[in-house]
Protein backbone atom coordinates (compact mmCIF):
# COMPACT_ATOMS: atom_id res chain seq x y z
CA UNK A 1 0.00 0.00 0.00
CA UNK A 2 1.14 3.59 -0.58
CA UNK A 3 1.48 6.18 2.19
CA UNK A 4 0.01 9.63 1.52
CA UNK A 5 1.78 12.75 2.69
CA UNK A 6 0.13 15.68 4.52
CA UNK A 7 -2.53 17.37 2.46
CA UNK A 8 -2.77 14.45 0.03
CA UNK A 9 -6.02 12.56 -0.36
CA UNK A 10 -6.00 8.76 -0.65
CA UNK A 11 -6.71 7.47 -4.13
CA UNK A 12 -10.30 6.48 -4.79
CA UNK A 13 -11.02 2.95 -3.70
CA UNK A 14 -7.99 2.66 -1.42
CA UNK A 15 -8.05 1.71 2.23
CA UNK A 16 -6.51 4.11 4.66
CA UNK A 17 -5.53 3.45 8.27
CA UNK A 18 -7.34 6.57 9.52
CA UNK A 19 -10.84 5.46 8.61
CA UNK A 20 -11.06 7.44 5.38
CA UNK A 21 -13.69 6.51 2.86
CA UNK A 22 -12.85 3.00 1.84
CA UNK A 23 -14.14 0.52 -0.67
CA UNK A 24 -16.39 -2.10 0.85
CA UNK A 25 -15.93 -5.83 0.38
CA UNK A 26 -19.08 -5.90 -1.75
CA UNK A 27 -17.69 -3.22 -4.09
CA UNK A 28 -14.43 -5.14 -4.45
CA UNK A 29 -16.30 -8.35 -5.31
CA UNK A 30 -18.61 -6.64 -7.83
CA UNK A 31 -15.62 -5.20 -9.65
CA UNK A 32 -13.65 -8.44 -9.59
CA UNK A 33 -16.57 -10.61 -10.79
CA UNK A 34 -17.20 -8.19 -13.66
CA UNK A 35 -13.54 -8.49 -14.68
CA UNK A 36 -13.54 -12.30 -14.38
CA UNK A 37 -16.79 -13.08 -16.28
CA UNK A 38 -15.53 -11.95 -19.66
CA UNK A 39 -18.62 -10.01 -20.72
CA UNK A 40 -21.39 -10.99 -23.10
CA UNK A 41 -19.08 -12.24 -25.85
CA UNK A 42 -17.38 -14.72 -23.55
CA UNK A 43 -20.82 -16.02 -22.58
CA UNK A 44 -21.78 -16.47 -26.24
CA UNK A 45 -18.61 -18.43 -26.94
CA UNK A 46 -19.55 -20.98 -24.31
CA UNK A 47 -23.23 -21.23 -25.32
CA UNK A 48 -23.22 -21.24 -29.15
CA UNK A 49 -21.68 -24.71 -29.68
CA UNK A 50 -24.53 -26.24 -27.66
CA UNK A 51 -27.05 -24.30 -29.72
CA UNK A 52 -25.46 -25.62 -32.91
CA UNK A 53 -25.43 -29.22 -31.63
CA UNK A 54 -29.04 -29.23 -30.46
CA UNK A 55 -30.42 -27.41 -33.52
CA UNK A 56 -28.64 -29.73 -35.94
CA UNK A 57 -29.73 -32.84 -34.05
CA UNK A 58 -33.36 -31.67 -34.06
CA UNK A 59 -33.17 -31.20 -37.85
CA UNK A 60 -31.23 -34.34 -38.77
CA UNK A 61 -31.95 -36.70 -35.85
CA UNK A 62 -28.32 -37.83 -36.13
CA UNK A 63 -25.38 -37.43 -33.74
CA UNK A 64 -22.50 -37.08 -36.20
CA UNK A 65 -23.85 -34.05 -38.13
CA UNK A 66 -24.66 -32.37 -34.81
CA UNK A 67 -21.08 -32.87 -33.62
CA UNK A 68 -19.72 -31.58 -36.94
CA UNK A 69 -21.92 -28.48 -36.69
CA UNK A 70 -20.69 -27.71 -33.19
CA UNK A 71 -17.07 -28.25 -34.24
CA UNK A 72 -17.47 -26.06 -37.34
CA UNK A 73 -18.92 -23.26 -35.25
CA UNK A 74 -15.96 -23.52 -32.87
CA UNK A 75 -13.61 -23.07 -35.82
CA UNK A 76 -15.49 -19.91 -36.82
CA UNK A 77 -15.39 -18.61 -33.23
CA UNK A 78 -11.66 -19.32 -33.08
CA UNK A 79 -11.04 -17.27 -36.23
CA UNK A 80 -13.18 -14.42 -34.86
CA UNK A 81 -11.34 -14.50 -31.54
CA UNK A 82 -8.04 -14.33 -33.41
CA UNK A 83 -9.20 -11.11 -35.09
CA UNK A 84 -10.86 -9.41 -32.10
CA UNK A 85 -8.21 -10.48 -29.58
CA UNK A 86 -8.87 -10.67 -25.86
CA UNK A 87 -8.99 -13.63 -23.49
CA UNK A 88 -9.12 -17.15 -24.92
CA UNK A 89 -10.30 -18.62 -21.60
CA UNK A 90 -13.99 -18.95 -22.49
CA UNK A 91 -13.40 -20.25 -26.00
CA UNK A 92 -10.90 -22.75 -24.63
CA UNK A 93 -13.49 -23.90 -22.12
CA UNK A 94 -16.07 -24.29 -24.90
CA UNK A 95 -13.65 -26.32 -27.05
CA UNK A 96 -12.80 -28.62 -24.15
CA UNK A 97 -16.45 -29.14 -23.14
CA UNK A 98 -17.56 -29.75 -26.72
CA UNK A 99 -14.74 -32.25 -27.26
CA UNK A 100 -15.74 -34.26 -24.18
CA UNK A 101 -19.43 -34.17 -25.12
CA UNK A 102 -18.66 -35.27 -28.69
CA UNK A 103 -16.57 -38.18 -27.42
CA UNK A 104 -19.40 -39.47 -25.25
CA UNK A 105 -22.05 -39.02 -27.94
CA UNK A 106 -20.04 -40.54 -30.78
CA UNK A 107 -18.89 -43.49 -28.69
CA UNK A 108 -22.42 -44.55 -27.80
CA UNK A 109 -24.25 -43.15 -30.82
CA UNK A 110 -26.85 -41.70 -28.45
CA UNK A 111 -27.35 -37.93 -28.53
CA UNK A 112 -28.34 -37.74 -24.87
CA UNK A 113 -24.86 -38.94 -23.89
CA UNK A 114 -23.47 -35.60 -25.09
CA UNK A 115 -25.10 -34.09 -22.01
CA UNK A 116 -23.85 -36.64 -19.48
CA UNK A 117 -20.45 -34.98 -18.88
CA UNK A 118 -22.15 -31.67 -18.12
CA UNK A 119 -24.50 -33.31 -15.63
CA UNK A 120 -21.62 -35.07 -13.90
CA UNK A 121 -19.52 -31.89 -13.84
CA UNK A 122 -22.41 -29.89 -12.38
CA UNK A 123 -22.78 -32.48 -9.62
CA UNK A 124 -19.05 -32.40 -8.87
CA UNK A 125 -18.99 -28.59 -8.89
CA UNK A 126 -21.99 -28.49 -6.56
CA UNK A 127 -20.30 -30.82 -4.08
CA UNK A 128 -17.01 -28.92 -4.38
CA UNK A 129 -18.77 -25.58 -3.81
CA UNK A 130 -20.52 -26.96 -0.72
CA UNK A 131 -17.28 -28.36 0.69
CA UNK A 132 -15.52 -25.06 -0.02
CA UNK A 133 -18.09 -23.25 2.13
CA UNK A 134 -17.80 -25.73 4.98
CA UNK A 135 -13.99 -25.51 4.96
CA UNK A 136 -14.01 -21.69 4.69
CA UNK A 137 -12.35 -21.66 1.29
CA UNK A 138 -15.45 -20.49 -0.64
CA UNK A 139 -15.28 -21.09 -4.36
CA UNK A 140 -16.37 -17.54 -5.16
CA UNK A 141 -13.22 -16.29 -3.48
CA UNK A 142 -11.11 -17.79 -6.24
CA UNK A 143 -13.44 -16.41 -8.93
CA UNK A 144 -13.15 -12.97 -7.33
CA UNK A 145 -9.38 -13.37 -7.12
CA UNK A 146 -9.19 -13.91 -10.90
CA UNK A 147 -9.86 -10.19 -11.26
CA UNK A 148 -6.77 -9.42 -9.17
CA UNK A 149 -3.68 -8.51 -11.24
CA UNK A 150 -1.55 -10.21 -8.57
CA UNK A 151 -3.53 -13.48 -8.69
CA UNK A 152 -0.74 -15.47 -10.36
CA UNK A 153 1.73 -14.53 -7.64
CA UNK A 154 -0.60 -14.69 -4.64
CA UNK A 155 -3.76 -16.68 -5.46
CA UNK A 156 -4.83 -16.98 -1.80
CA UNK A 157 -4.25 -13.37 -0.71
CA UNK A 158 -8.02 -12.80 -0.57
CA UNK A 159 -8.30 -15.10 2.49
CA UNK A 160 -6.47 -12.51 4.61
CA UNK A 161 -9.70 -10.48 4.83
CA UNK A 162 -12.29 -12.28 7.03
CA UNK A 163 -15.07 -10.06 5.67
CA UNK A 164 -14.22 -11.01 2.11
CA UNK A 165 -14.25 -14.71 3.04
CA UNK A 166 -17.63 -14.38 4.77
CA UNK A 167 -19.26 -12.56 1.85
CA UNK A 168 -17.82 -15.01 -0.69
CA UNK A 169 -19.21 -17.89 1.38
CA UNK A 170 -22.72 -16.41 1.19
CA UNK A 171 -22.36 -15.88 -2.55
CA UNK A 172 -21.11 -19.43 -3.07
CA UNK A 173 -24.45 -20.74 -1.79
CA UNK A 174 -25.96 -19.28 -4.99
CA UNK A 175 -23.63 -21.50 -7.03
CA UNK A 176 -24.54 -24.53 -4.91
CA UNK A 177 -28.21 -23.89 -5.68
CA UNK A 178 -27.48 -23.42 -9.39
CA UNK A 179 -25.55 -26.68 -9.73
CA UNK A 180 -28.15 -28.58 -7.70
CA UNK A 181 -30.91 -27.20 -9.96
CA UNK A 182 -29.07 -28.28 -13.10
CA UNK A 183 -28.63 -31.85 -11.84
CA UNK A 184 -32.19 -32.06 -10.48
CA UNK A 185 -33.68 -31.08 -13.85
CA UNK A 186 -31.27 -32.60 -16.36
CA UNK A 187 -30.62 -36.01 -14.76
CA UNK A 188 -34.27 -37.18 -15.01
CA UNK A 189 -34.39 -35.92 -18.62
CA UNK A 190 -31.20 -37.84 -19.40
CA UNK A 191 -32.57 -41.03 -17.88
CA UNK A 192 -35.78 -40.56 -19.91
CA UNK A 193 -33.71 -39.97 -23.11
CA UNK A 194 -35.43 -36.64 -23.73
CA UNK A 195 -32.75 -35.18 -26.01
CA UNK A 196 -34.70 -32.14 -27.20
CA UNK A 197 -35.59 -31.10 -23.67
CA UNK A 198 -32.02 -31.79 -22.57
CA UNK A 199 -30.83 -29.36 -25.22
CA UNK A 200 -33.31 -26.69 -24.20
CA UNK A 201 -32.55 -27.02 -20.50
CA UNK A 202 -28.79 -27.07 -21.09
CA UNK A 203 -29.01 -23.80 -23.00
CA UNK A 204 -31.33 -22.20 -20.44
CA UNK A 205 -29.35 -23.49 -17.47
CA UNK A 206 -25.96 -22.53 -18.89
CA UNK A 207 -25.15 -18.87 -19.42
CA UNK A 208 -28.70 -17.47 -18.88
CA UNK A 209 -28.81 -19.24 -15.50
CA UNK A 210 -25.33 -17.99 -14.70
CA UNK A 211 -26.44 -14.46 -15.56
CA UNK A 212 -29.42 -14.89 -13.24
CA UNK A 213 -27.04 -16.10 -10.54
CA UNK A 214 -24.91 -13.01 -11.13
CA UNK A 215 -28.01 -10.81 -10.80
CA UNK A 216 -28.85 -12.47 -7.48
CA UNK A 217 -25.28 -12.04 -6.32
CA UNK A 218 -25.38 -8.42 -7.46
CA UNK A 219 -28.50 -7.84 -5.35
CA UNK A 220 -26.80 -9.46 -2.36
CA UNK A 221 -23.74 -7.28 -2.88
CA UNK A 222 -25.78 -4.12 -3.39
CA UNK A 223 -27.43 -4.58 0.02
CA UNK A 224 -24.19 -5.38 1.88
CA UNK A 225 -21.81 -2.94 3.52
CA UNK A 226 -18.98 -5.10 4.83
CA UNK A 227 -15.85 -2.98 5.40
CA UNK A 228 -12.59 -4.26 3.94
CA UNK A 229 -9.93 -5.03 6.53
CA UNK A 230 -7.68 -1.97 6.95
CA UNK A 231 -3.89 -2.01 7.09
CA UNK A 232 -2.46 -2.99 10.45
CA UNK A 233 -0.03 -0.12 11.09
CA UNK A 234 1.05 -1.48 14.45
CA UNK A 235 2.31 -4.75 13.06
CA UNK A 236 3.31 -3.34 9.69
CA UNK A 237 1.42 -6.16 7.98
CA UNK A 238 -0.71 -5.05 5.06
CA UNK A 239 -4.17 -6.54 4.87
CA UNK A 240 -6.15 -6.66 1.65
CA UNK A 241 -5.93 -3.49 -0.39
CA UNK A 242 -9.18 -3.50 -2.41
CA UNK A 243 -7.38 -1.85 -5.33
CA UNK A 244 -4.82 -4.65 -5.57
CA UNK A 245 -6.43 -7.63 -3.91
CA UNK A 246 -3.96 -7.46 -1.00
Amino acid sequence: MTDHGPGQEPAAGSVGSTGSAQETVEQVIRRRISEALGGWYGSLETALPTVAFVTTWLVTDAVRPAVVAAAALLVVLTVIRGFVGGSWRFLGSAIFATGIAAFFALRSGEAQDAFLPGILVSGLYGVAALVSILTRWPLLGFIVALGDPDFAERPTAWRRDPGLVAVCARLTWVLVALFALRVAIMLPLYLAEQVAWLGVTKIVLSWPAYLLAVVIMGWMLATGRTPAQPQDDASGTAAIDPTKGR
